[in-house]
């Protein structure tokens, strides 16, 4: 199935399981919404707690939930993926699942104000220090911030809100050199416009919430594991999957080998906190994943349609798309991105906070609200929510200002679109700029 294309692997990529012919067998992912389950002999369950044969308990394993892991860590060209409850449960899991305190990150100061959140306010309490690198393209930067302590580089394929690329093969040499891991979040491309584990990186995260799911009905989280390790650096900065368990059983990694990071997080980290994925999440998330090429074709084609219309208005200020020829990272998109750019991304209006509003307020096509990803056509003011909290000039070191907004490109007809922006860009000319004494 590997060497098929990605439309016909997203369709047909699922587990197989041997069964009796006499018992009815669904071609849709059957939705285990359960609990628990029984055990058949007396010994299953013994088999189940020593070698982890069968179910037991839904928030250690489900039916459901395992065919839809099957299918994304074939899209990803994973070895294993692990299905979460939410985009921030799986960035949490991938972490916790590679540090303790006393270590340390290098991130992307260009990621998501939840992961700029967990890495700065709620790791450091648990002893976890992060050091930000604003200059992604500066791989000596990076290098600079690297620590002896340090277990994890962290970015996003594709950032928010400023649409800046990190050169991911690059970064994953760098990375390997020191023996770490680099963990990439890749909520925003989606396997279909770039699998950054095959271009060296270790760890893989996504908020299914968004395109996966795609339709803003559930919420969802995978972790992708590559499954290679470099095993002459593995115990002496990854102890915990080198180190013999309780009781003596043989370690993570003696068990599973390259796959020990994963097995980690799905065995000792992700059951213990607790962020279970529910079976009909799960099942709603891979009926979504049977259909994200033509969606994120599309929802491409019509992002690039509308940014390089805004760029030739002259009530906006600067659109940063990286699909376009001006953006400082548009050769690697050029490079890394053949299937289309993404479609979210933001432009800033000339003018103020109220002109953003005015603009907000007469749209109709677009939705306003918290979230990406969508089939409809959504459209945020950064600097009045996700990055309200952050200082004048933390927002502009990720470009976000006063007149900033972050659209999500949906479905819709790309003619529909633009006359809704059209209508809304006129509407917020004639809004005043408050002049500052």
């Amino acid at each position: 199935m590997s060497r098929r294309g990605f439309a016909t692997r997203q369709v047909h990529e699922r587990a197989r399981r041997d069964g009796d012919a006499r018992i009815a067998t669904s071609r849709a992912t059957p939705i285990y919404l359960t609990a628990g389950f029984e055990f058949g002999e007396y010994d299953d369950a013994a088999a189940h707690f020593g070698r982890g044969e069968g179910y037991a308990y839904t928030r250690i394993g489900n039916p459901t939930v395992d065919a839809v892991e099957h299918t994304l860590a074939a899209l990803e060209g994973g070895s294993q993926a692990l299905l979460l409850a939410s985009g921030q449960a799986a960035t949490t899991v991938a972490l916790l699942g590679l540090l303790e305190a006393g270590q340390h990150v290098v991130s992307s100061t260009h990621v998501y104000e939840g992961t700029r959140g967990l890495l700065r306010d709620n790791l450091s309490r648990l002893g976890i220090t992060t050091t930000f690198v604003s200059e992604i393209d500066d791989l000596e930067a990076w290098e600079a911030a690297i620590l002896p302590t340090t277990r994890v580089l962290f970015a996003e394929s594709i950032s928010n809100a400023s649409n800046r690329l990190v050169d991911i093969p690059a970064l994953a040499d760098l990375a390997h050199r020191h023996g770490i891991a680099l963990v990439i979040d890749n909520t925003f491309a989606t396997p279909y416009l770039v699998r950054p584990l095959e271009l060296g990186a270790d760890v893989v995260v996504h908020s299914a919430s968004k395109f996966l799911a795609g339709h803003g009905s559930v919420l969802g989280g995978a972790i992708v594991d590559s499954g290679r390790l470099d095993e002459t650096s593995l115990g002496r900065l990854y102890p915990h999957l080198t180190a013999p368990g309780r009781g003596g059983v043989p370690s993570v990694f003696e068990r599973v080998g390259g796959d020990a990071r994963i097995a980690y997080a799905r065995e000792a980290v992700a059951p213990r906190f607790g962020p279970t994925p529910s079976p009909l999440n799960a099942f709603l998330i891979g009926q979504g994943v049977e259909t994200l090429s033509l969606r994120v074709e599309r929802q491409s084609a019509n992002a690039l349609a509308v940014a390089q219309w805004l760029a030739g208005r002259p009530e906006v200020a600067s659109v940063d798309y990286v699909g376009l020829p001006a953006h400082r990272d548009h050769h690697l998109a050029l490079r890394d991105l053949p299937d289309g750019f993404g479609s979210v991304f933001s432009f800033t209006l000339h003018g103020d906070a109220d002109t953003a509003r005015a603009f907000v307020e007469a749209l109709e096509v677009f939705t306003h609200m918290t979230h990406l990803g969508d089939v409809r056509s959504l459209v945020l003011h950064p600097a009045s929510t996700s990055h309200a909290a952050l200082t004048d000039a933390e927002r502009a070191a990720v470009g976000v200002h006063d007149g900033t907004l972050r659209v999500s490109i949906g479905i819709e007809d790309a003619a529909d679109l633009i006359d809704d922006l059209s209508h809304a860009l006129t509407v917020a000319s004639d809004v005043p700029v408050a002049v500052l004494a």
